[in-house]
């Protein structure tokens, strides 16, 4: 197996794998770890070029006839929860997970979570897109998405005509993702993926499938759209709704969170994604504290620290 940087990018990197053994390593060491098979192995050949961008991985795969599959055992030894989001850009794909089945044609999409069990199959020559990330990332609740995990988005209609062009114009220009615009670039990319899958659980609840996850994705938004509001907590959510903050703390308990965890957690996200933004660069830390909701400095200087492991200016200012 050879790992090279491409030339003129130092963090594009690249890798080529000589042995179906390379590639079972690699695979998982770019991702999480999986086990991968092939009728193919002896004359198997495969490459990934992949950039890494704050806690972003984008990853262009190419290779022949496999399958990967994250099984429950690997689960087990994993700690991170990630969404894989990936696009077909030639060949197909087969990704089964949660009981349900898409099958993947150049331009398609789905979405998969690295904590529960799934395969991915390919069938021959390919080359696809992914897009690795942590679950927080995803302006979704992550038992929300777990109704649309292995379902075909074409990219031919609807949001995925808009949305799957953009994403392949990722894949043809990794080395342009570079600094804070890349890492803006990235972001945006997850903007589009969480307005994508939000229409599809739009669409899910059209068809009433589930109150439960209607009223869930009814104070995610609500929540989503009062971020910057300081007094924004259970009681004001819960009058929103016209529920009782019980039945509130209940339903996040379920989800294995509470209100206030769920409302830092999206904040002190709005915050680290502004503080790297470069139309940003200018604008006080306070004030984009302010902005999401943070109204004592110190306080948020403290939280941001606990959960990113630097203060919110030694953030802005790594390289």
């Amino acid at each position: 197996m050879t790992a090279v940087a491409d030339a003129g990018s130092a963090t594009v990197h690249t890798v080529v794998a000589d042995s179906f053994q390379d590639w079972s390593r690699a695979i998982s060491e770019s991702f999480v770890p999986l086990m991968v098979r092939s009728n193919d192995a002896p004359t198997f050949h495969g490459s990934m070029r992949s950039r890494v961008l704050g806690d972003i991985s984008v990853v262009e795969v190419k290779a022949g006839r496999h399958t990967v599959v994250r099984t429950p055992a690997l689960i087990a030894k994993s700690t991170g929860r990630y969404f894989k989001l990936s696009i077909q850009l030639s060949g197909s794909g087969r990704l089964v997970q949660d009981d349900r089945e898409a099958v993947l044609s150049p331009g398609d999409l789905a979405i998969y979570d690295t904590s529960r069990p799934y395969e991915l199959s390919f069938d021959g020559e390919f080359r696809t897109l992914v897009l690795m990330f942590p679950h927080g990332l995803l302006d979704l609740p992550a038992e929300a998405m777990g109704q649309v995990t292995a379902l075909r988005i074409p990219g031919n209609e609807g949001l995925g005509e808009i949305i799957s062009p953009f994403l392949v114009r990722l894949a043809d220009n990794l080395e342009a993702l570079s600094g804070a615009n890349g890492l803006r670039l990235a972001h945006n990319a997850l903007d589009l993926v969480t307005t994508l899958f939000n229409g599809e659980l739009d669409q899910l609840i059209d068809t009433g499938r589930d109150p439960h996850l209607l009223l869930l994705s009814r104070i995610h938004d609500y929540i989503e759209g009062n971020l910057g509001d300081p007094d924004l907590g259970p009681g004001s959510i819960a009058a929103a709704h016209y529920i009782s903050t019980r039945h509130l703390h209940d339903l996040f308990q379920e989800i294995g969170t509470t209100v206030a965890a769920s409302i830092r957690q999206r904040r002190l996200e709005r915050c680290r994604r502004d503080l790297r933004d470069p139309v940003l660069a200018k604008r006080p830390v306070t004030a984009i504290a302010a902005r999401w909701g943070f109204t004592d400095a110190a306080h948020f200087s403290r939280i941001f620290r606990a959960a990113f492991g630097n203060s919110p200016t030694g953030y802005r200012n790594e390289p």
